[in-house]
């Protein structure tokens, strides 16, 4: 059985998507962007400010899944520009100080809404 996962402590779905859904005790949460869940409106000018507010992001879609960053077994992190890695690698580590999930990081052309940095996640409940 599917459950979708929602919260207004995260942005609301800019699209045809649910911000997670839980399957079999995993939740698959969307990819997050740097949005102000109240405002809907970009937080940040710069690749550090903008992760900061996508892992507040994502903490909070996890907290209504029943989870937490300790759980999270696998992230994707998409950015406008790998010359951000650095700061954007800064601010999602100090979430996963230990025993880190997997990732990967890629580099894309356009996100949505010109944000610089997106991040997604998988954890278990």
């Amino acid at each position: 059985m599917k459950k979708i996962v929602s919260t207004p402590k995260a942005p609301a779905a800019i699209g045809p998507y649910s911000q997670a859904t839980i399957h079999n005790g995993l939740v698959y949460c969307s990819g997050q962007i740097a949005l102000d869940p109240e405002t809907m409106q970009i937080v940040g000018d710069d690749a550090a400010s903008q992760a900061k507010q996508v892992m507040k992001n994502l903490g909070a879609v996890l907290a209504e899944a029943g989870t937490d960053f300790s759980k999270v077994l696998k992230c994707s992190i998409f950015l406008d520009d790998m010359g951000d890695f650095g700061e954007v690698n800064e601010v999602y580590g100090s979430y996963f100080q230990s025993e880190p999930p997997a990732r990967e990081t890629v580099a894309v052309e356009t996100l949505p809404k010109s944000v610089l940095v997106e991040i997604s996640c998988i954890a278990y409940i």
